[in-house]
């Protein structure tokens, strides 16, 4: 008995396990539902892309150099008797300043003795003279017939007499000229680079005696990015620039040596060959006298400083630009259509360090985001911050905008930064 029932046991249990199969089939549970989603999923500013006019402003790099510059050096040699106090390092002279003396006794001496050889040689002349009109006369006295020879005539002699003559006159004029070049003088108005000889020190000819540069016009040698060349008019042919000239291309040479400081400057040339180290092509600006009016209550610029320059490049009529913190990976942007998030790829024609020319990809009037995004996904439903109070889902006026908003707005729509 016991066995038979240790047999039905199984058959029991499954059986409750069918019976509570069939109960839980017949009456389910109940799932809580979720609420469905009934609006967006995050709130976001944005800001119409309208086209205006943009004004091109390169971004360039170099440093000063002078146009002249050039090394003083002596024409002729003897010891130095005289410094000018403005020839030393940094020193500024003005044209015809006499800048050092050589001692000039041996080249008076030597325009003494070519004055005394110029007086013999015209003595000698003179003589050569008489006696060529004296043989002529001779030879009339005496009754020949027939023009005389040179020989007769003395000649020879007298075209040696002038010819020494001629002779004494190129010395004597060397002589002065020696004399003369014992005063160093100014070849232009300019600074002190470097003093090479100073008072007692004797020199040779063509020795070296100071390295200057002309004050008149610095120039500071300009790369220029390829991709910036068809943005901008090269000055292909070089033309003379003065202080009064409203043509070429303006550019803005900038130094924070000490402090910010600014110096008005045109572009005067470009390069005939690529640079081969860099790859880039090189443009040439000039500053107008860098150490006139223009220079006062600023540092005087120095050969060799490092500068920055923002070049006026074209003006491009009715272009698309947007700041560079909407454009993610260089490539696409996000915009709100109809309380949509969507994603624009983008074709970029321009772009600094703050903002960005479209090619393609936007449409003028289209809403951008303005609002640094994450990973997010296109197509969510957003809601622009301040758009329930417009009654509508573009920006208002920078009054009607939350904190923030009315700034990302200026940057958009702003001139060149």
């Amino acid at each position: 008995m016991i066995l038979k029932n240790k047999k039905l046991i199984p058959v029991a249990i499954f059986g409750v396990l069918i019976a509570i199969a069939m109960l839980i089939r017949m009456n389910p549970p109940e799932t809580p539902q979720r609420p469905a989603f009934s609006g967006p999923s995050m709130t976001v500013e944005t800001t119409p892309v309208l086209p205006r006019d943009y004004q091109i402003m390169l971004q360039s790099y170099g440093t000063v150099q002078p146009r002249t510059r050039s090394m003083l050096v002596a024409q002729v040699g003897g010891q130095i008797v005289e410094i000018n106090e403005n020839v030393r390092d940094g020193g500024f002279f003005e044209k015809g300043d006499v800048l050092g003396r050589i001692d000039p006794r041996d080249y008076e001496a030597d325009v003494q003795i070519s004055q005394a050889s110029l007086a013999d040689a015209k003595q000698a002349l003179a003589e050569a003279i008489a006696r060529s009109e004296q043989a002529r006369e001779d030879w009339e006295r005496l009754g020949n017939e027939g023009e005389p020879s040179d020989l007769v005539l003395r000649i020879p002699q007298l075209e040696a007499a002038r010819a020494r003559v001629d002779s004494a006159e190129s010395a004597l004029t060397k002589a002065k000229l020696d004399l003369e070049r014992t005063s160093i003088v100014a070849p232009f108005a300019g600074r002190v680079i470097r003093k090479l000889v100073d008072i007692g020190q004797v020199v040779g000819p063509n020795a070296q005696l100071a390295e200057i540069y002309a004050t008149d016009v610095i120039e500071i040698r300009l790369p220029l990015r390829n991709r910036d060349l068809g943005f901008i008019d090269l000055p292909e042919s070089y033309r003379y620039v003065d202080a009064d000239d409203a043509a070429g291309i303006d550019a803005i040479i900038k130094s924070d040596l000490i402090g910010e400081e600014e110096w008005q400057a045109k572009l005067v040339r470009t390069e005939g060959t690529i640079d081969e180290s860099a790859r880039q092509l090189h443009v040439i600006a000039q500053i107008l006298d860098p150490f006139g009016p223009q220079s006062e209550g600023r540092s005087p610029l120095k050969i060799g400083q490092y500068v920055t320059a923002e070049i006026e490049g074209r003006m491009l009529p009715g272009v698309l630009v947007i700041p560079n913190n909407t454009i993610y990976q260089g490539t696409y942007v996000y915009t709100v259509e109809d309380g949509i998030l969507r994603r624009r790829d983008i074709e970029i024609a321009w772009q600094n360090d703050f903002e960005a020319v479209v090619r393609s990809g936007l449409e003028p009037g289209v809403d951008l985001v303005t609002t640094p995004l994450g990973q997010v996904t296109s197509g969510i439903r957003v809601t622009v911050m301040g758009a329930e109070s417009r009654g509508g889902r573009r920006n208002g006026p920078p009054g009607d905008q939350p904190p923030g908003a009315a700034a990302t707005r200026a940057n958009n729509a702003g001139g060149t930064q």
